[in-house]
């Protein structure tokens, strides 16, 4: 990481940004006296108040995200290619001082913050380039006297919640496809991040989004998504969130049948093997767990080592993590922030007590700091099965070791999760048996990053269905309709 401090002005330019107001069918409105207050995770002091709207507001923006479907529909592709890319270019733009938002209103370190921007851009990019391509398909028919022709259509008005863990890539992921597919959006933005997602929107707003295409609703979760998971008017839910939240909202569609993709929670394995490069396991692990202070659901959750490495992969791991920086995000070499809430700090805890009671030790850190910042750590040993069920969302690294392919392919598996793993082999052979037998939607093998636009992201089991990003990421905003042509 690079060591040079962020500009001093940062915080100001970040701060700056803010929109103290809900985005309602093209209109701002401002907080009032009921309000959600967003306080910075480092300093614990308030940043600003987002509006907690009513039902009837809510409505409003469904209304006019309606509206707006069949003008933004029948738009051009390449028009909407245009919008998506000149919207990427004013994100470019102001990359410096929304990465410095995000470190405000989340706790990650500036320079990460800033590739997340980085990150959350790559996706308006890429569906920039595939609005021109939605094409279809000529089918002959069976009895061959017909032509059918299948179109791909936007699915319609959509639906997106999205976590406070990624406030900008997680945005972006969702709305560049449904504006790329033709899908105005009524987009909930978790209530401890808001005003990453309310920049984003006066963005696209600058960059020629029509109005109503685009809401920014905030508010109470049962209000306001109750609102959107109800409303008939609304045809596709797109969630990123915990499996028990997913549930709920799932059930909430059912009786629309709303069209939905679920991104939930994960609980990811990252097996290391005698055969592989431990310098590049170690960092692999460090680069997967402590991103975002390892409050990602992608981020492994359970580490599993060959019981012929284990000694030397836990020193070299051991001596990396201890040697992380841990500070205000605004410092130079900071590289683990606070984490979001004393739900978290607690959590965390949590799993570190029930691991020493299991019989596990501690190899570094372990300990609460000041506030909501928490020592990067590393456990060894204890019962694996906590780690299996919970997702810890902290700065936590637990260790286990295994003898041979088949009970590490076995206690990988041994979870109801299954969104992310990670595996480190140089033998290409074992890399692909065991990628291919591990169930999770996304595998990383000899690497701890796997997030880009390119890449098809979401899981199987209770980790949810559909997939974001990628040629894939536009399919679930699209539906095909076919016509049949009887040719005399």
């Amino acid at each position: 990481m690079n060591d040079h401090a962020p500009p001093p002005d940062l915080r100001a330019k970040g701060a700056a940004l803010i929109h103290e107001a809900a985005l309602v069918a093209g209109t701002w409105i401002p907080a009032g006296g009921d309000a959600i207050a967003v306080d910075n995770p480092a300093d614990e002091r308030v940043l600003g108040r987002v509006p907690k709207l009513g039902g009837d507001e809510v409505d409003r923006a469904i209304a006019a995200a309606a509206a707006a479907f069949r003008p933004w529909a029948a738009t051009k592709g390449k028009a909407r290619g245009e919008f998506l890319a000149r919207w990427a270019e004013l994100v470019t733009a102001n990359e410096d001082d929304l990465a410095a938002l995000i470190s405000l209103e989340n706790g990650k370190p500036w320079k990460e913050a800033l590739g997340e921007v980085r990150y959350a851009n790559s996706f308006i990019s890429w569906f920039s380039g595939m609005a021109e391509r939605l094409d279809g398909k000529a089918i002959e028919s069976a009895n061959g006297g017909d032509l059918i022709l299948a179109f791909r259509e936007p699915v319609g008005p959509v639906a997106a919640i999205t976590p406070w863990n990624f406030p900008a890539a997680m945005v972006t992921r969702k709305l560049a496809a449904a504006f790329c597919a033709g899908c105005p959006v009524v987009l909930k933005p978790a209530s401890a991040t808001p005003f990453t997602a309310l920049a984003l929107a006066a963005l696209a707003l600058e960059a020629g989004l029509p109005e109503g295409c685009l809401s920014v609703v905030t508010g109470a979760q049962d209000v306001v998504g109750g609102r959107l998971t109800g409303s008939p008017l609304i045809r596709k839910l797109s969630f990123t969130g915990s499996t028990e939240v997913g549930r709920k909202l799932a059930a909430q569609c059912a009786p629309t049948l709303k069209r939905l993709s679920m991104e939930l929670g994960g609980a990811a394995p990252l097996l290391v093997f005698d055969d592989a490069d431990l310098e590049v396991a170690v960092e692999g692990a460090v680069a997967g767990k402590f991103r975002a202070g390892g409050q990602t659901c992608v981020c492994p959750n359970r580490v599993y080592v060959q019981a012929g490495v284990k000694g030397a992969y836990l020193e070299k791991l051991t001596a990396r993590v201890a040697a992380l920086k841990v500070g205000d995000p605004f410092a130079a070499g900071v590289e683990i922030g606070p984490l979001i809430d004393a739900k978290g700090v607690a959590k965390v805890e949590d799993h570190i007590a029930r691991t020493l009671a299991a019989g596990g030790r501690l190899l570094t850190g372990g300990q609460r700091l000041e506030g909501r910042f928490f020592q990067p750590t590393v456990m060894v040993g204890g019962d694996d099965a906590l780690f299996c069920h919970e997702e810890t969302f902290g700065p936590v690294v637990p260790v286990f070791s295994f003898d041979t392919e088949e009970e590490a392919l076995a206690r990988a598996n041994a979870s109801e999760f299954g969104l992310a793993a990670f595996l480190f082999t140089d033998d290409l052979n074992r890399a692909m048996r065991v990628g291919r037998g591990i169930e999770a939607g996304l595998i990383g093998v000899n690497t701890g990053l796997i997030s880009n636009a390119a890449n098809p992201f979401g899981g199987i089991k209770q980790s949810g269905y559909g997939r974001e990003g990628s040629v894939y990421g536009i399919d679930d905003y699209l539906q095909v309709k076919s016509l049949t042509l009887a040719l005399r």
